[in-house]
């Protein structure tokens, strides 16, 4: 098994199992971390707002329209802001940084 590492809006860092195929928002939500994800990845909303840590942007697919004009919508984003129902996990994504963005 996978892991990814996520830093909560308290600043805990939790190291989380992850399965390919699931979304990054789908591992969070499902080991019961705050991560709303109200249209349930969709990509109809921008509840599941993440920053990925600057090491792992590049390695990431790019960001498609729907995501970014969902992102244009969020709160507190940064250059580092991503959608986690829009990044599909793989191997090659072993060990990836997130955080949480404020609600």
């Amino acid at each position: 098994m996978t892991n990814i590492y996520v830093k909560d809006r308290q600043g805990n860092t939790q190291e989380l199992q992850a399965e390919a195929g699931l979304t990054l928002m789908e591992i969070i939500r499902d080991a019961g971390l705050d991560i709303e994800a109200a249209c349930g990845g969709c990509c109809a909303c921008a509840t599941c707002h993440v920053y990925i840590d600057n090491d792992w942007n590049g390695k990431l697919p790019k960001i498609e329209d729907d995501e970014e004009s969902m992102l244009d919508q969020a709160f507190n984003l940064k250059v580092n802001s991503r959608l986690g129902c829009q990044i599909e996990f793989n191997d090659g994504l072993d060990g990836i940084k997130v955080e949480l963005a404020p609600e």
